[in-house]
């Protein structure tokens, strides 16, 4: 009895497998899938059976640069980050050879596509929507995969050195606009004051002459000031017709 008892001890101990919280399972008899193990001690019997643990916890893989086209015809260079992680351990071993280098190649297609599909100002200033297109896309295709995109995010945006100057200059004229449309604006302003001013000296009797003492004796203030009053010729007959006649 001791004879058999223990080489079974021996299979069983040597058949224990341990998973840890953070994976799944797969178990596969005779070659089948048989089920998706849950964290724990497993038993797995040599030569019959067989199990591939598969890490269920958020990776995150890096999209290196791809370059791209806009929709107005420009070249890019876009790199990304994707975020995803394993929902089904057993569609992600059985459908697919290696998932996290299919996901990564999908991602880089896909991210081709996008950029394709998008003008860019529409690109550099709508990132997340370019983000939200990718992962969607990446999403729908990996499903069946038993993958689940959680986040992709475009990480740099590289343009051709002439673009970025093209752009400098397109914003250094857009300031340029503005700071001109903003003057005019000013000048507006200051003519509307300027006739409200004059509507209401014209219509006070007296305040144009107020007005104008206010001014010179602001003037006064200064011994260097010189102040010259433009005085109609009628007037000045009519006071030398006086001083004539006093004369």
């Amino acid at each position: 009895m001791e004879f058999f008892l223990i080489p079974a001890l021996i299979l069983v101990l040597s058949s224990i497998r341990q998973i840890n919280q953070y994976e799944r399972g797969v178990k596969f008899r005779f070659g089948r899938y048989a089920n998706t193990k849950e964290p724990g001690w497993r038993l797995v019997f040599p030569v019959i059976e067989q199990m591939q643990k598969v890490d269920i916890r958020i990776k995150a893989t890096d999209v290196p640069d791809q370059e791209g086209i806009t929709k107005d015809n420009i070249s890019v260079r876009v790199n990304a980050v994707i975020y995803y992680k394993v929902k089904d351990a057993a569609k992600a071993v059985i459908e697919v050879e290696n998932f996290t280098y299919a996901v990564s190649q999908l991602a880089q297609t896909t991210m081709r596509n996008v950029v394709g599909e998008m003008d860019l100002d529409q690109l550099l200033s709508e990132r997340e929507e370019a983000s939200s297109r990718i992962k969607n896309i990446v999403d729908s295709l990996t499903e069946p995969w038993g993958i689940q995109i959680d986040n992709v995010e475009l990480k740099d945006i590289t343009l051709p050195e002439d673009m970025k100057r093209t752009i400098a200059k397109q914003a250094e004229a857009e300031r340029e606009r503005r700071a001109v449309v903003i003057s005019a604006q000013g000048e507006v302003e200051a003519a509307t004051n300027l006739a409200k001013a004059a509507e209401m000296l014209a219509s006070s009797p007296g305040a144009l002459h107020l007005r104008t003492l206010s001014t010179i004796n602001d003037l006064s203030s200064d011994a260097s000031n010189t102040v010259i009053f433009a005085v109609p010729l009628e007037v000045l007959r009519a006071f030398d017709g006086v001083a004539k006649k006093l004369g």
